[in-house]
């Protein structure tokens, strides 16, 4: 018995040619544009052990827990690694970057997450790329959050390496990754004897293999389900039209926030400046006394199916995280979610005023 996702017929280099064509309209960029198949830790990962080696140094920001995570992948490649890091709920400024630049002249890449999931803010990368051209240093982008939510240019912003994933605004699945690639990144990554090679986080086989190669033998057997998954996120936006995903991700954060100072119960945004907040997570601090663990397990526990997460490690206890991403950048998502949230309060005794959350939400989004 044939089965619609079994029975496939095998993905060919021209179709794989042609999604990565795609990737690249998405980002409006000229760039090399590479499709590698697995979550985006994998291109994150193998930019940072292309680009970095013993005698670099890197600027390594740190707004959230994936900049952490970077700093430790440069060190173990041998970079010296100076760390920017800016408290959670704010974002870092392009002076911030320009000073840590002029303090530190060698430094030589610059690794930086657009927008932060994890702590709700985003980071104004269209300045910050200014900064870091004129210094010279290669620019790494983590835009897995950000792509499809907010704008996202790297030839206009001047970044070499601009990393994305299918999981969130563009609500795909988290097991296919693109990256777009400059030409002075592909030389530095030529120019560096430890960069991997015949390696799964091996850009430079891409590049070698299939870019040169005029894209006609493939690497390996692709993630066939995964790419046609991804194929059908860029048709869904292409079709609604980028400035409308946009813009929905844009409304959903705004009625969040909004609906959260409406709900009361003692809730704050975490991220201070609504400028600063992420388009595709809502991160909310809960007052003192109260264990944001348990508000999110009682929330859930009234409707499962709201996308509410207690933040990770140090924030369990104090954050609250309202996913706006995808399919659930919507209003009634969004509602639904304070609703559950007002449930879990008042349970908790405190006082909430959920017909005026919805209130809120209804008026933002109108």
């Amino acid at each position: 018995m044939n089965h619609p996702l079994l029975d496939l017929p095998p993905l060919t280099a021209d179709r794989f040619a042609a999604i990565e064509r795609r990737v690249a309209a998405l980002l409006a960029t000229e760039q090399d544009v590479v499709i590698t198949q697995g979550e985006a830790l994998l291109p994150l990962e193998g930019c940072i052990r292309s680009g970095a080696r013993p005698g670099s140094t890197a600027l390594n920001v740190i707004t959230g827990p994936y900049g952490q995570t970077f700093g430790n992948w440069l060190r173990d490649c041998g970079a010296h690694v100076v760390d920017l890091e800016v408290p959670f709920h704010t974002a870092v400024t392009a002076e911030q970057i320009a000073d840590a630049l002029e303090r530190h002249p060698e430094i030589d890449f610059v690794s930086l997450v657009h927008a932060e999931a994890a702590t709700g803010n985003t980071n104004p990368v269209a300045e910050i790329g200014e900064v870091v051209r004129a210094h010279g240093a290669l620019f790494m982008l983590d835009a897995v959050a950000s792509v499809g939510a907010e704008p996202l240019l790297p030839d206009a912003w001047g970044v070499d390496l601009c990393v994305i994933g299918a999981q969130k605004a563009m609500g795909g699945p988290a097991g296919v990754s693109a990256v777009s690639v400059s030409a002075r990144a592909w030389e530095r990554f030529a120019a560096n004897p430890r960069a991997p090679r015949r390696s799964y986080l091996s850009l430079l086989d891409w590049k070698e293999r299939w870019i040169d190669g005029g894209r006609r033998a493939l690497l390996h057997a692709p993630a066939q389900l995964e790419m046609l998954a991804l194929e059908a996120c860029l048709e869904r936006i292409e079709a609604d039209g980028l400035d409308v995903v946009t813009a929905r991700h844009a409304s959903a954060a705004a009625a969040t926030r909004a609906g959260a100072l409406a709900l009361g119960g003692g809730l704050e945004p975490y991220v201070r400046e609504a400028r600063d907040a992420a388009p595709v997570a809502t991160t909310l601090r809960v007052p003192d006394g109260v264990d944001a663990s348990a508000v999110v397990a009682a929330a859930l526990a009234h409707d499962p199916a709201v996308p509410l997460v207690a933040g990770g490690g140090a924030l369990a206890k104090e954050m609250i995280r309202v996913n706006h991403y995808g399919p659930d950048a919507s209003p009634e998502t969004v509602a639904s979610a304070l609703a559950a949230l007002g449930a879990a309060l008042r349970e908790a005794g405190a006082v909430v005023d959920v017909k005026a959350a919805r209130g809120a939400v209804t008026e933002v989004w109108g």
